[in-house]
């Protein structure tokens, strides 16, 4: 091969130069690309899979439905605990709750597993620049006011950020600085006595006039100025979590006449009571009654609210991932979108609370679209939030800890046909004791111990005949072969 000449040289230059300069114009920056894929990890709080994407037809979620279209959604995916702390910790360690001894708010991973590498400890460890912004770990507040803090410093290369604007409204958040400096009278400010507010407030204001949208500015940030570094950003919205507040413009999408809830507000036939969750949280905002049934009205706005707040998210995910096209980085971004746990809107009369062993509360959305991967694919494996640190890291090349108790999800992102797991589990401390349930393909077992860990109930029930879960049938003659051999199975 000949020599290339100083001509040819200078043509080339000038034909690199000429692409860049149409890249910037088009409006895309160019970034540096590594070999080494960035990771955008976004959690949603209390989001439950009611998502154009998983078949929703009334709330409106176009950018999440355009990130499935670009990866692979989970459509039976389920978490190790429905509430914030234990399944966040659960599924940022791939350990389950009663592996890592974490199942309420109060507890600290480090503090009974210290040596435990986090996800986005690992990809610290191996050169990323890692970020958090907001609520990943449980930490709750908004700066400087935290009454929440179960952060992991370990897992980060920067501090964690908290956004300075608040998740009420303006009326409501004149409402809740009140009752936070009456808080602060009668002593710290903690999970004993947390400021309350408005449950729903539907403002006139910008986006960014809220946390969340505050949140999406700051990782929009973080992108532009980390764009030539391996990164690993963590996302953490908090809505659609109370208060259910979003920008006027978002409750405007939804006509209320065609808002329908649930037909099925009533406890389950056969499950003991403690199965079910009070409303003690929703009542201690202010605009709620603190006693008796709720009107239609009212539960018309809390649903009304509770979609407002998805729509809200969305367009945050959708600023987020527009800043990664412009910037050149989508295309070597694992982006990863999951609920922490799902949510019962007057499923079972059980309003804005996910602590149970439902099926409402333990499915949640996950969402995976990775370089080289698939695109616009479901899987109905059924899967567990704790598989998704194996899968990352694999996704990633790099190499987890080996006492994860989570599989990694790269068969199914593969061949989304396969069956990868033969049940999902949960559990929740609650009633007598705790409760420790099993998802199969068919069946939901719970099977609910006291303090002695003796069994003390059942509940069964038949998702062929029952979807919704509203007839436990673990006391029919018919079905006690099928509750032994789910009861071995919950047990190994």
């Amino acid at each position: 091969m000949r020599p290339m000449t100083k001509d040819v040289m200078l043509l080339l230059m000038a034909c690199v130069s000429i692409y860049a300069c149409n890249q910037k114009s088009s409006g895309h920056e160019v970034a540096h690309t590594s070999t080494r894929p960035n990771v955008l990890f976004i959690t949603v709080d209390d989001l439950r899979p009611q998502l154009g994407c998983y078949g929703d037809t009334i709330v409106k979620s176009p950018n999440i439905d355009q990130l499935a279209g670009q990866g692979i959604l989970f459509e039976r995916a389920y978490c190790q605990q429905a509430l914030c702390g234990p399944s966040r910790t659960s599924f940022l360690t791939g350990l389950r709750p009663g592996t890592i001894g974490v199942n309420n708010l109060r507890k600290h991973f480090r503090s009974v597993r210290p040596g435990i590498i986090t996800l986005p400890q690992l990809f610290k460890q191996n050169g990323y620049v890692t970020k958090s912004l907001f609520k990943v770990f449980h930490l709750v507040g908004f700066a400087p006011k935290v009454w929440g803090n179960m952060d992991d410093s370990l897992s980060w290369s920067e501090p964690s950020w908290l956004p300075s604007r608040s998740a009420w409204g303006p009326y409501g958040d004149s409402i809740y600085q009140a009752h936070y400096q009456k808080c602060l009278e009668k002593g710290p400010v903690g999970y004993q006595n947390i400021p309350r507010s408005l449950a729903y407030e539907a403002p006139g204001i910008a986006d960014d006039q809220l946390s969340d949208g505050e949140t999406a500015l700051e990782a929009i940030n973080f992108l532009g100025d980390h764009k030539n570094d391996p990164f690993f950003l963590a996302v953490g919205f908090y809505k659609p979590h109370l208060p259910f507040v979003a920008p006027k413009k978002y409750w405007d999408l939804y006509d209320r006449s065609q808002l329908r809830l649930p037909n099925n507000q009533y406890s389950p036939k056969g499950a003991p009571g403690y199965a079910v969750a009070d409303t003690k949280e929703l009542r201690s905002y202010v605009n709620i009654p603190k006693e008796g049934q709720f009107s239609d009205l009212l539960k018309g706005n809390l649903l009304h609210g509770y979609l407002a707040s998805i729509s809200y998210i969305d367009a945050q995910v959708g600023l987020i991932l527009e800043k990664l096209e412009t910037l050149g980085l989508r295309e070597n971004t694992i982006v990863v979108l999951l609920g922490d746990h799902g949510y019962q809107i007057g499923e079972h009369d059980m309003w804005c609370k996910k602590h149970t062993n439902f099926e409402m509360a333990t499915r949640a959305p996950l969402i995976i679209s990775a370089p080289g991967q698939q695109r616009g694919v479901k899987t109905s494996s059924l899967t567990e939030l704790i598989d998704i640190y194996p899968t990352i890291a694999e996704l990633a090349n790099l190499h987890p800890p080996d006492d994860l108790d989570g599989l990694s999800l790269m068969p199914l992102l593969q061949n989304p046909e396969l069956n990868l797991k033969a049940h999902a589990k949960s559990s929740y401390p609650r009633g007598p004791g705790i409760g420790h349930s099993i998802r199969t393909n068919r069946y939901r077992l719970t099977k609910w111990l006291n303090q002695q860990d003796s069994v003390v109930a059942y509940e069964l029930y038949d998702h062929q005949v029952d979807p919704q879960e509203n007839v436990s049938v673990a006391y029919d003659p018919g079905y006690q072969s099928i509750l032994e051999s789910l009861s071995k199975m919950l047990d190994n």
